[in-house]
């Protein structure tokens, strides 16, 4: 059995991931050894072999390909020439310089994306043409306008289209050199530039998967790589939409553990209120039994008074006095729980810990 083949029958065995310690050389071969495994060609068709360092040494893992990355995509065609342009490709005809390319590639780069338009349009989607008539320089091409958009559920991915440079070493003219001899600050530029005739797509917004730009390549053209430059907007617009439908549910849980907090927070409110009534009946209780004292003892001192008009009158008080205690006293009527008021946000707020009482 190969080494290869040794790895892999380990990976099943621990369930797809191992980590391997160590120090030294001992640890320091793995990285090179899973290399070897991904070329030995034993790893299956829809697994991938991966590897890198982690907290206990390195990690070697065998993880399903993502089912996007198998799937077998239909080409795309481009027509020789725009008989039904599209809007978004009409607003570029109408530019000067649409895109800001030379002429020898714009009928090309127009019928690109007449073809990527159509095709994501079938899906259900929709197009919007931008900034149409420019060239963003080349370091701000990931942060220019674009030049179209296309939205797949939601998600809108904007399009950049840039005509590919040249480099050349440059030859320096006598007059470059005689004025780089007499000003030291003059530079002669290493390299000419001059615009070829390949294009690149630049995408931006949204989650990316396969790329964000594709371009021509000596083996491989634009027209060739269409079909993953659509799958990708799709691919964009179903992370956009599970993106959304995760904020919905977290939103949702969010909002039930909000509503079990206000519903704990009403019980514990409703406690709370009961325990003070409970207090302030006791309270009233012992200050109804201390008037109750003091009543008493005022009626044994007029008891003691002879008749006439002051004994009359310390007579009538008492009567009121002791009508009084007997409705201060709690005692009085039978006990019974209170009526809980509708308690206002700001009364749950000591019960509801982290959360609000207006909402999630």
């Amino acid at each position: 059995m190969t080494f290869s083949e040794q790895l892999l029958q380990e990976l099943a065995d621990a369930g797809g991931r191992i980590v391997k310690s160590g120090s030294g050389l001992e640890l320091e071969k793995w990285p090179s050894l899973v290399a070897a495994a991904r070329r030995s060609g034993r790893v299956p068709e829809t697994k991938e072999h991966y590897g890198g360092w982690c907290r206990g040494g390195y990690e070697i893992k065998l993880i399903d390909i993502a089912a996007w990355r198998l799937a077998t995509l239909e080409p795309i065609p481009v027509r020789t020439r725009l008989a039904w342009p599209h809007t978004v490709v009409r607003a570029m005809q109408n530019e000067p310089q649409p895109l800001g390319l030379t002429k020898p590639v714009q009928g090309r780069a127009l019928r690109l994306i007449q073809a990527l338009i159509t095709a994501t349009e079938a899906k259900g989607n929709s197009s919007s043409a931008g900034q149409t008539g420019f060239a963003p320089p080349f370091h701000r091409r990931r942060t220019a306008s674009h030049h179209f958009t296309i939205t797949a559920q939601g998600q809108t991915v904007g399009f950049l289209v840039l005509q590919e440079q040249d480099r050349t070493e440059h030859v320096a003219t006598e007059k470059e050199l005689a004025e780089a001899k007499k000003n030291s600050w003059i530079r002669i530029p290493r390299y000419d530039y001059t615009p070829s005739e390949r294009l690149r797509f630049v995408l931006s917004g949204g989650q990316p998967h396969r790329a964000s730009e594709w371009a021509d390549t000596p083996t491989r053209s634009l027209e060739d790589q269409l079909a993953e430059i659509a799958q990708e907007v799709t691919l964009r617009g179903e992370a956009a939409e599970r993106r959304r439908l995760d904020e919905i549910e977290a939103a949702r849980q969010k909002r039930i553990r909000w509503e079990a907090a206000m519903e704990e927070a009403r019980v514990q409110y409703a406690e709370a209120y009961r325990v003070r009534h409970f207090e302030a009946q006791e309270t009233a209780w012992r200050h109804a039994t201390r008037l109750a004292e003091y009543v008493s003892a005022v009626r044994t001192r007029v008891e003691t008074m002879p008749p006439g008009q002051a004994r009359t009158e310390a007579e009538a008080w008492i009567d009121w006095a002791a009508a009084r205690v007997e409705r201060l006293n709690p005692l009085s009527t039978p006990p019974r729980l209170p009526d809980i008021p509708e308690p206002r946000a700001d009364d749950l707020r000591p019960f509801l810990g982290h959360w609000s009482p207006y909402g999630p």
